[in-house]
């Protein structure tokens, strides 16, 4: 079940698609929803002053409160959302570097069941769309993407498991067993190119072990080489009408250098569905 939702509010893109998922979400799931946003600050923000340490601190502060402000500001439009919604919600406005920032995210989405962010757009120059992926990586548990162009409330009553017989597939396959078990249609994305699953966790395999589990589920397969899965994935997601995809996500993260696969930076790219994901 899910009990105890995070989501992270950004301070510097439209925060709309995570509003709306994760109050919708915690609204039907009966959950405690605890959201934050950063108001980053960075030595670019201030400018050389020839008076030294104390006008340099005294900007600091000025960056600071703006930054705060910033948080707070997208807050508060989650606050009112969420008790329209009649739904249980915390928040808390962070000031702090992009590096700490990370740190101090990663840490707290741990202890939740499920942490809800922004789709990255990698095109556009802002630390928001960086802290998505260092939650993904350092938090130990699912992240749902919203694509930034999603509206209203999420459902997840068909959903697409992208199952390549992988840890990190098993890994985002349990941890969203509790959307699985609420759902009423269930497709295994199974890609051929070339890279065969060991023939313990095919998805036949998969297939039967989800009907074991009172799940029935129906195997969607193309081939595709390494470049062209993203572009299947969302084609079957188009076809089969999906609300939700599920899928491993592969990377990691190294002195604060974020290094994706290919397909899962695609992913964050180009979704066009809500996408659960695990590391």
């Amino acid at each position: 079940m899910f009990r105890n939702l995070l989501a992270h509010i950004p301070s510097e893109r439209p925060p709309r698609p995570v509003i709306e998922g994760s109050v919708s979400l915690a609204h039907a799931w009966g959950a405690h929803l605890d959201a934050f946003s950063v108001g980053y600050v960075t030595a670019t923000n201030v400018p050389v002053v020839a008076e030294g340490g104390a006008a340099v601190a005294a900007i600091f502060e000025v960056e600071g409160e703006r930054a705060r402000e910033r948080a707070e500001s997208q807050l508060g439009v989650l606050e009112v959302e969420a008790k329209n919604a009649g739904i249980p919600c915390s928040s808390r406005a962070l000031v702090a570097m992009p590096a700490d920032a990370a740190s101090i995210a990663g840490a707290m989405a741990r202890l939740y069941d499920l942490t809800i962010v922004l789709q990255p757009e990698f095109d556009r120059e802002t630390f928001d769309n960086a802290l998505p992926q260092e939650i993904l990586f350092q938090a130990g548990g699912p992240v749902l993407f919203m694509p930034y162009t999603f509206r209203g409330a999420f459902t997840a009553r068909r959903i697409g498991i992208c199952w390549d017989g992988s840890r990190l597939a098993a890994r985002a396959l349990r941890d969203a067993m509790p959307l699985l078990r609420r759902a009423d249609a269930l497709t295994i994305i199974a890609v051929a190119n070339g890279e065969a699953p060991p023939v313990e966790c095919t998805s036949e395999h998969l297939l039967r072990h989800l009907a074991r589990a009172g799940l029935p589920a129906r195997i969607a397969s193309f081939t595709a080489d390494r470049s062209d899965i993203q572009p299947g994935l969302l084609s079957i997601a188009a076809d089969e009408s999906l609300d939700l995809l599920v899928m491993g996500g592969y990377g990691h993260s190294r002195l604060q250098e974020i290094v994706l696969g290919g397909v899962t930076r695609e992913m964050l790219r180009s979704m066009t569905v809500p996408t659960l994901m695990s590391h």
